[in-house]
């Protein structure tokens, strides 16, 4: 007999690491289902939900930063806005995760808002997400171009085209004017960009505004390269360099 049409068969171990396997997708298809039918109202609920909820997609370069982290920039975006202060979150999910999880006394506004390839996190951010693709700055969401006072951007990829073309997605979206100050007397315009040490001369030629900071992000898998936060202001979360 031709030993190729013998079928197949999986030892038990095997049969059972795959049923396993299967389980866990079959339990996380259930929770994103859940999610999905909460998102619209999420800020409203405050239903928690964490980044570890979604595995990294390392084809999209994607590295969650740690909770400490998300949570030190989420702030820091948040410091001195009131409620008519739009921010945007392009390209970094977990630090969207972490505002949604603040208390809602430390959340000043409801205008804020992710934009992400990764259409998954539709489930995240609701009627607040956007699909965004840095290869195209110029298709920025409509509602937002230049509307945002602040903005948090993390270019998926550590090469110079990544790196410019997010920046001219961010011109898209960010305000014209700088000096405008929120309620509580702090400015409306602010400007994160956390990304790769090694990419410094390429934010100070596409991000004017901004200035190396002390803070050193971190991200949860020991991602090997050395990131650094440049921002257009210092805070109680950071100084500059």
């Amino acid at each position: 007999m031709d030993s190729d049409d013998e079928p197949i068969t999986l030892s038990a171990h095997a049969l059972a690491a795959l049923m396993e396997f299967k389980k866990e997708e079959n339990d996380r298809i259930e929770r994103f289902e859940s999610l999905q039918k909460a998102a619209q109202d999420r800020f409203e609920k405050q239903q928690k939900i964490s980044i570890d909820e979604f595995k990294e997609d390392w084809q999209l370069s994607q590295f969650w930063y740690t909770d400490e982290t998300a949570a030190i920039l989420g702030k820091a975006l948040l410091e001195g806005a009131d409620e008519d202060t739009v921010i945007a979150i392009a390209s970094a999910p977990s630090v969207y995760a972490a505002i949604i999880n603040f208390p809602p006394e430390e959340i000043p506004t409801k205008h804020i808002y992710l934009l992400e390839y990764d259409t998954r996190f539709e489930v995240l951010g609701g009627d607040h997400f956007s699909f965004y693709d840095y290869n195209e700055p110029s298709k920025v969401p409509v509602h937002l171009q230049h509307k945002c006072h602040r903005l948090l951007i993390d270019p998926p990829f550590l090469e110079e085209e990544c790196q410019t073309k997010s920046a001219q997605a961010a011109k898209n979206l960010l305000v014209e004017d700088h000096n405008e100050k929120t309620k509580k007397g702090d400015l409306k315009f602010k400007i994160i960009s956390s990304t790769g040490e090694r990419m410094r001369e390429v934010v100070k030629k596409n991000y004017p505004d901004t200035t190396l900071t002390s803070f050193l992000p971190q991200h949860k898998n020991g991602l090997s390269n050395e990131f650094r936060c440049y921002a257009s202001f210092e805070c109680s979360h950071w100084k500059f360099e």
